[in-house]
This record gives structure tokens, sequence and C-alpha cells, in this order.
């Protein structure tokens, strides 16, 4: 597999030569995008799925984002606020950023404070079930000092406040268009939520949920020139196989996103000589996530979400008989190769951040069973165990992908060899990571036993990540099933020290509570880490540009992006 990167200056003057600066936007013509799982709405505050939150990125902005490298650097702002520069409170309570001059709306309206503020109301709203509530972790409120100015206010001192509206997930939308789009209203405004105006480089023209988005160049863009293609055809749904095909053999698309396929798979397709695929480690995890309420289906969809525990899956003998039966290095061989990683912990990178506790790459059937048999589960005459009247038998359910599948069949094998019994389901990814609070199929609803699917964090500090953990957190109906602690985990020691990080400033110390914080996580059974994944995405021969980001969006640049001649 080849991995190439392609670096543009500040000036706008490629490794390729390729100067844009200049010249006409939408000179290019079209772009062609295809994400193979469809992304189904426009607003990342009501959608976790990365599949929405990315193409979402093509319309709405944050006030700054992390770069291919990981470094925070401003977007919509003129700077990064720091102690240094005055910006970010010595006492650590509050930051304020400066919006840049002369910002425009899509609708040629300007960006004023007052986006900012309404953006934060809008998902700390009790009642609105914010996916991205995470990123507005100790906020008390956001007040516009002036036109220009946003002042973000914290309840303690918060040695990382770079969570509110920063990054791929916190992006600020307009006040005019959502203000009567609050709380319980938010799913319901469908209008704004298919078709955000915007700041960035594509407005939308037509949206086809879970199929096709139309998008052309934005003339109130900021930078002249700038995007050099007049139109995007983003395409969703389909298989990865599909999607690379598409780029690296019939050369269909420009751009294929997540080509979670075996590496042999991907060697064979970049010999039909239209594209390459392009991959770089961040902190993205393949884990299986062990529902800790009762999915019961007898149960009514509240009771499912609260009740606890779950009858089997709080054993500590059985979650962690879960782990040690399955075997880490071959799932990487066969669905990862050189893109792939076993992993112990829910935070795999950076590696200051990752914990060095645990040991799982070596499986041990053997020790499994012992384990399960000493607890009390007894095999029973049809291979499964049980306890109490309780049968280890789980549904175990994943997004639709070929390599997911292979993980399915492998893992149900191991797990039968210790007599645990599981049924296999898999979801179209539209419909799985969609984020529908009418659609019992979500992987936030979580009405199965285990889960399987991948997700990261925006930039190198694990801080908001590890706070999707929290108890307050839990998709519940009550927040539109919206929320970030899929598995319903939850402890107040947890809860506590996380706490502690959140005031935490001292790097090494930073690391040390997040280490800890990710061994809570693990070895109380909230998920079972699997593989940490490179990502690997195809791009066409000629477009150029692309600079891959693990970070953020992948689509982060898209404004850079152009045909190459």
């Amino acid at each position: 597999m080849k991995i190439t990167t392609l670096v543009c200056a500040a000036i706008g003057l490629c490794a390729t030569g390729h100067a844009f600066a200049q010249e006409e936007r939408g000179r290019d013509g079209q772009v062609n995008i295809i994400y193979w799982q469809a992304p189904s709405i426009l607003n990342p505050y009501l959608s976790g799925g990365t599949k929405d939150t990315q193409s979402a990125s093509l319309i709405l902005e944050p006030l700054a984002r992390y770069n291919e490298n990981g470094e925070l650097v401003p977007w919509l702002a003129e700077s990064i606020p720091t102690v240094d520069n005055g910006g970010f409170a010595e006492d650590l309570t509050s930051i304020t950023w400066v919006l840049k001059e002369g910002l425009m709306w899509s609708d040629g309206t300007p960006v004023t404070a007052a986006d900012a503020v309404f953006t934060a109301e809008y998902c700390m709203h009790p009642e609105g079930g914010c996916a991205q509530l995470k990123n507005f972790g100790g906020v008390t409120n956001v007040e516009a000092v002036d036109e220009r100015t946003i002042k973000v206010n914290f309840e303690a001192p918060t040695p990382f406040p770079y969570g509110p509206l920063v990054g791929v997930q916190s992006p600020i939308i307009q006040k005019a268009q959502f203000q009567d789009c609050l709380g319980p209203k938010a799913p319901e405004c469908t209008t704004q939520n298919f078709g955000p105006t915007g700041t960035g480089p594509f407005v939308v023209e037509e949206f086809k949920p879970n199929d096709v988005i139309t998008l052309v160049a934005n003339d109130k863009y900021r930078e002249d020139g700038k995007p050099a293609f007049a139109k995007v055809n983003f395409k969703g749904g389909g298989d990865a196989a599909a999607a690379g095909r598409a780029v690296l053999e019939t050369g269909e698309f420009d751009y294929a996103w997540n080509l979670q396929l075996a590496p042999d798979v991907i060697a064979n397709m970049e010999k039909g000589g239209k594209g390459e695929a392009v991959a770089a480690f961040g902190s993205l995890l393949e884990r299986i996530m062990l529902n800790q309420t009762n999915p019961d289906p007898a149960l009514s969809p509240e009771e499912r979400s609260v009740i606890r525990p779950h009858p089997s899956l709080g054993d500590p003998a059985v979650y962690q008989a879960l782990s040690l039966a399955i075997d880490r290095p071959l799932l990487v061989e066969i669905g990862y190769g050189k893109a792939g990683r076993v992993s112990c912990n829910l935070v795999p990178a950076p590696e200051a951040y990752a914990s060095t506790t645990f040991s799982c790459d070596k499986q041990d059937i053997d020790a499994a069973n012992k384990l399960l048999d000493d607890a009390g589960w007894a095999m029973g005459a049809d291979g499964v165990r049980a306890k109490d009247g309780v049968r280890l038998s789980y549904l175990y359910q994943t997004s639709t992908n070929a390599v997911r599948q292979d993980f399915q069949a492998l893992i149900k094998q191991w797990w039968s060899e210790i007599g645990v019994e599981s049924e296999l389901r898999n979801i179209s990814g539209s419909v799985f990571f969609g984020g529908d609070p009418g659609s019992p199929d979500t992987f936030q609803k979580f009405y199965a036993d285990v889960e399987m699917y991948a997700n990261n964090f925006d930039g190198t500090d694990p801080q908001s990540y590890l706070g999707q953990y929290t108890c307050d957190k839990a998709p519940r109906p009550d927040t539109q099933w919206q929320g970030e602690n899929i598995s319903r985990f939850c402890s107040e020691d947890f809860d506590k020290l996380y706490k502690e990080l959140e005031r935490t400033a001292e790097a090494s110390e930073r690391h040390r509570i997040s280490k800890e914080l990710n061994d809570m996580i693990v070895s109380n059974g909230a998920l079972i880490p699997l593989v940490h994944r490179g990502r690997v995405s195809g791009k066409s021969n000629t477009l150029g540009g692309v600079v891959l980001n693990v970070w953020d969006s992948e689509l982060w640049n898209v404004a850079d992006w152009y045909r190459v001649k």
C-alpha cells in the first residue's frame, strides 16, 4: 500500500507546483466523493456518526480545528487563545475568541458572536439531546463581548478549554436559521438539519438522506479562488469494496473514505492504476461495546435504557473471559495488515496517553474457560453456559461491512469454545450510525447485548473522549436517544476522577489521570478493545491537495483540493 501526502504551504502553492490562490473559484468542475456509510443528517449536534460529522464539515466550521499533525490551528477565529497571549484567563476559568473580520454566512449575512452563543445554548439545552455535549463539559455560559468577540466561561479552572466550538464535532451554526429548533424541537427541524447555512467552502443544493448530497461552491467563502471545485457529488451507500473500486480501479470517484478492507484487497485494487490508498494512524479504535443495561425486548424503551445490571455482562468473569477468547493478532492480520495494531486500550494514542496496564495480544481459551468455571457458569448440554437461569447467549450487532462480518464470524466461533452463544446481526451503516431517534437499530439505542464499531477523538488530548463515559452522557429517551456513553457505563469514582482531569494542567498528571480513566473503563467491562486502526482512504491520481487528517475531519482542507491537469 502506498502512503501519500501532498502538503500545501500556507501561501497556496502545493508540492506539485500547482498554484491556485489567484485563480477562479470553481474552475475545476466537479469532484466526486463516496462514503459507503451514507450520511443521514447534516447537523453534527444530532449525530455522533463520523459519516455525518464529516459530510457536515463541508458546510459548517468551528473556531479552530486540528491539522494533520494534531496541532490546533485557527479556523473562523483569528488566533488560538492562550494564557501567554491573554486569550485564556490566568485563573483558567474563561477563554476569549475573536472571529476573523468580515466572515459571512453563505446567505450573505455576517457571522457574529451571537451565533456562537446560540450554538452553545442549542447544544447545552437540557432537552436537546445534543450528541456533542461532551465538548461543552464544565461550561456555565458563552457570552458575546462584542460583534466578533466570544467568551466561554467555565464553572471551575479548566486547563484544557478547547472543547466548545472547536473541531469537526463542534462547529458554529447560524442563530437565524436554528433559533426555532431548541430543545425537543431540534430533531423536528428537517429543513435546517438537512440544509444548514454555513461558512464552509460548499453549500447544500440537494440532500437525499442515506443516498446523495449535491453541493455547490460557496460564493461567499472567505478565501479568493477557493474552492477549486464548483460542485461536489457526495455519494453515500454501498460497501467499502465498491467504494474502493470506484476510485482505485474505475476512476468513477475521486475520493473514497474509510476503505475498511483486507490489505491484499486494497493492493489488488491499486493495480487498476486510477488511484492510490492513503493512510495514517491516529486514535481510531475498533472495539466491542458491552451493554451495561438490560436489552430484553420485553422491556419498554425507557426500561431498556436504565434497568441495571445486564443479566450477565456485569460479571467480571464473563467480560474478562470474552476478551481472553479473542485472537487479536489474527484479527489485525486478516482485517488490516500494516494498517492495524493490537490494542488493549480505549485510548491507543498518542503514546503519552496510552496505558501499559493490560496485555491482550495472546488468546487464552483455557484461561477463559477456567474463569467461567470458577465463577459458577456451568456448561449446559447445548454447549452454552448458564447460572441461576441466565444463559450466556448474546445478540452481537455491528454495521454491514466485510471486515466486520469476518470479525463477527471468528469471534462467534471463539466464544462458542468457552460456552458463549452469539446471534450475529449486521445493520446498514447509514442506519446504525444515523442517530434517528425513531429507529430501533442505531448504535446509540444499543438494543443488543454487544456491538462493534470504531471511533476516535479530535486532536491529541483525549479529555472530552474520556468524558463520554460519565454517567450523565448515556443515551435515553429524554435525550432524544443522543449521548456518547453508548455502553451506559456508570461509576461515581470515574466521574470524580474525570472532574480532576478537567482541573489538571500539568502534562504528566494529565497523562497519568487519563491512563487511569482508560483503565477504569476497560477493567470494569464497558468495552473490549480490539484493534488500533490506521485510517485508510482512497484518492484519485487526478485529485490534488489531499492531506489525510486523522485528528479532525478527513475533509478538513477540501477548499484546497484541485484537479491535477
